[in-house]
């Protein structure tokens, strides 16, 4: 049996996280830190857009048209402009990122049964954004046109010709209200975990280097593999607690609850951290100063897991080369399961694809850290 070899290795590290609170306090606080300043800065959601309207029109239609959009929680009236001439600076100050002109004769067209236009200027300096604000503005114009629609059927004594010939019901699984903040933070989970995993493990040997303790592990009876699963354990022990906190913090603080099952996801998470610290003791075990480990860590862990991981952008829109690169990195595998917990509340049987890529990732990393580790000095 390896454990008599095991457990005072493991204890050692132990002992050296409680008489390093930084490093402690860094690997319970620091996750939930992160949590709350991506959670609220990473929300995609379009509310308060600051809107300038230019009414030439000035009847009670365009009023109930631009009640439309001050009511619908969206938009924000922050000017009634005078003047198209006054569009520009306004839009590049950056006082309004929207725009409405009702032209003066808007009334008398819908009166007449004419077509009435109005011009709708958005800012488009942020595609994203601005896609969100064109989708906010073509919902409200259709709802209502449709109500527009059935008060002059109705008029004309054709209540039974409003009725839409086709009625189609649509409804939204999983995240009904299409709040971001449910997307996001089980992907903010993934990726701040792998970041504070392989950042701290990454300076497991290099600082028993630095220390002037790697001779006492050479020599020791320890072999390579357990002496790096001794190194890793402890740190999977602590981070494991912070995943159960983080998953507590996204429920109170942002209303995020896991709708399947909570052991499932523990399980899953254990082994994505297992092999989050196999590659950052692989990266402690090539490195030769504490400040190289980290700049490797963070390069190595961090952007990847942020910009090839699906996390914020779909991997199918990526060229193929990032795309192939995406299939080394664990957080993209470990963002589908866990979103798949999170959101659709689905088993095993529905995410086995990813979570065995990511058990064999864990394996790899935790062979090469043993292989690339040599119980000798240089």
């Amino acid at each position: 049996m390896f454990w008599p070899r095991l457990a005072p290795i493991i204890r050692k590290e132990f002992t050296h996280l409680w008489r390093d609170p930084l490093t402690l306090a860094m690997m319970v606080a620091l996750p939930v830190l992160m949590l709350i300043m991506y959670g609220y800065a990473a929300s995609f959601d379009v509310r308060n857009v600051p809107l300038g309207v230019y009414d030439q029109s000035r009847t009670a239609e365009s009023r109930q048209f631009i009640e439309r959009f001050t009511s619908s929680g969206y938009f924000q009236l922050v000017e009634e402009f005078r003047s198209s001439d006054q569009f520009q600076d306004r839009m590049d100050a950056g006082r309004v990122r929207v725009i409405i002109d009702i032209p003066p004769d808007y009334a008398r067209n819908l009166s007449t049964g004419k077509q009435a236009q109005i011009q709708v200027l958005v800012d488009g300096s942020d595609p994203t954004w601005a896609s969100s604000a064109i989708g906010y503005v073509s919902g409200i114009f259709q709802t209502y046109y449709q109500d527009r629609l059935a008060i002059l059927f109705q008029r004309r004594g054709m209540a039974k010709a409003a009725n839409n010939p086709i009625d189609l019901a649509a409804r939204l699984w999983y995240n009904p209200d299409l709040k971001s903040v449910n997307f996001y933070i089980p992907g903010l989970i993934a990726v701040i975990m792998m970041q504070i995993s392989a950042s701290l493990t990454s300076l497991a040997i290099v600082n028993e280097k630095e220390q002037g303790t790697m001779e006492s592990l050479i020599v020791s009876p320890v072999r390579k593999n357990e002496l790096m699963l001794g190194k890793v354990l402890p740190y999977v022990i602590v981070a494991f607690l912070d995943v159960i906190v983080v998953t507590i913090v996204g429920f109170l603080l942002f209303g995020v609850p896991v709708k399947g099952s909570y052991l499932l996801l523990l399980l899953c998470s254990f082994i994505y951290l297992l092999g989050a610290m196999g590659f950052g003791i692989l990266i402690s075990t090539g490195a030769r100063t504490s400040q190289e480990a980290m700049q490797m860590a963070t390069l190595t862990t961090m952007l990847p897991s942020i910009l090839l991981s699906g996390f914020i952008y779909p991997v199918s829109n990526m060229p193929w080369p990032l795309q192939a690169i995406s299939l080394l990195i664990p957080a993209r595998y470990f963002i589908d399961i866990i979103r798949a917990i999170y959101l659709k509340g689905v088993g095993l049987e529905c995410f086995w694809q990813p979570f065995a890529l990511l058990t064999a990732l864990t394996v790899f990393n935790l062979y090469a850290s043993v292989r690339s580790f040599k119980k000798r000095l240089d």
